[in-house]
């Protein structure tokens, strides 16, 4: 093993274990060998370019998985050492800076960046050379379809499930109150098209006719074509596909022309905590899928929030939670097969997180032989200035509204 004391580190070694419940490993508890030397965990995030508003708050939930799991005493008597590089929202960097987290740094583990056209290109090179490849933000359908046999989604579900209450609760409501048309805007990006066409699909199979379908490339900033479209078509609905900002510059587009929708859902965006600020604090009524919430029973989540709140002066949300999770995920492998190297060890990580389920910050978590979880998100809604659970039944803190109050 090389000596870590030559490297080049971007973030520093900080203390150590994290104590998680792995009934479902069986068997004697591995023996873990002390050493000195940390466990080096490498990431490549988009900090600038497209996707550096989500892909800084996964930085953050990684560094308070890491801080968290070394005050307990590392993993395997280990502490976690972050390597971070940033890979510009850019496909063929990622790529290259995952080759060299691997190839040439010769880091332990490995865990996935932000955004499916990021995480698709990473995972390939993470499964050429046989590495566990735990991901927080890789949603999209297409990420499930490569045959991947290392990746597991740390998350409640996929992007194309992720409106499923939502859709269930429209179709449900009777003929005269349910929306009729919808209009959808969608960024050309796998997840965010997933979020958007997933509900799209639903919603055409329940009756709900499509009047606008749009997607726009990632770079957009003008949404003032497409918010005339949507306006002039007098929707019922609109359904945004959207990252952060570009969801809001429709949003404030739509804003300005006076379009007044009986609902409005946007994926990611809403949930930034520069949201409200963002559109005026227009935001009464506005809808969007998540897999977490603050306020979550699970016991993890609650040492999560008040340590993550110390940490960096406000609670995480939900990117922050995935990153952390995906840790989660990771450390309950290793401190199951006692191993963290490179080599045989990752074939032992890898078959027991197909194996097993892991309890984390947004509920229990298992995999289909894909990669995909086994769960479903949540819908929340800004009421009253806040955002807050309103889908399913059984999670709610506040009632839907609907139709949504003029913004």
């Amino acid at each position: 093993m090389l000596n870590r004391t030559t490297r080049t580190r971007w973030a520093t070694a900080v203390g150590a274990t994290l104590a998680l419940a792995l009934g479902a490993c069986g068997g004697d508890e591995p023996e873990q060998a002390s050493t000195d030397e940390p466990i080096v965990v490498g990431i490549s995030l988009p900090l600038t370019g497209d996707f550096s508003e989500p892909g800084k708050g996964v930085q953050r939930g990684y560094e308070a998985w890491a801080k968290i799991t070394n005050d307990k005493g590392g993993l395997l008597g280990r502490t976690i050492e972050l390597k971070v590089l940033d890979d510009q929202s850019n496909a063929d960097r990622v790529v290259a800076d995952y080759e060299q987290l691997i190839g040439s740094d010769q880091v332990d583990i490995v865990v996935g960046p932000f955004s499916t056209r990021l995480v698709v290109p990473a995972a390939r090179v993470a499964e050429e050379y046989g590495m566990l490849f735990v991901e927080p933000a890789g949603a999209a359908a297409e990420v499930f379809q490569q045959g991947f046999k290392n990746l597991f989604y740390a998350a409640p579900a996929v992007a194309n499930d992720h409106y499923n209450h939502l859709a269930e609760h429209l179709l449900a409501l009777p003929p005269g109150q349910r929306p009729t048309t919808a209009a959808y805007a969608a960024m050309d990006d796998p997840f965010a098209q997933g979020t958007a066409y997933g509900l799209k699909a639903k919603l055409e199979a329940g009756g709900v006719k499509t009047v606008v379908d749009e997607v726009y490339p990632p770079n957009t900033t003008d949404f003032s074509s497409i918010a005339a479209k949507i306006a002039t078509s007098k929707a019922d609905m609109v359904v945004g596909g959207s990252q952060y900002q570009d969801g809001v510059n429709l949003i404030v587009a739509l804003q300005q022309l006076n379009y007044q929708p009986k609902l409005a859902a946007f994926s990611t965006a809403p949930t930034s905590p520069e949201f409200a600020a963002a559109i005026g604090n227009k935001t009464a009524g506005i809808l969007s899928p998540t897999g977490y919430t603050q306020d979550a029973p699970y016991e993890s989540n609650k040492e999560f929030v008040e340590k993550y709140t110390a940490q960096f002066g406000s609670p995480p949300e939900e990117d922050e939670a995935n990153a952390y999770t995906t840790g989660q995920v990771v450390a309950a492998a290793i401190t199951a097969a006692g191993c963290a190297e490179q080599g045989e060890c990752q074939k032992k990580l890898v078959d027991w997180v197909r194996a097993n389920k892991v309890d984390t910050v947004v509920g229990p978590l298992s995999w289909d032989e894909t990669g995909k979880p086994q769960g479903a998100h949540m819908i929340q809604q800004w009421v009253g200035g806040e955002i807050k659970i309103v889908l399913p039944a059984d999670a709610k803190e506040a009632d839907l509204v609907y139709p949504k109050p003029a913004w």
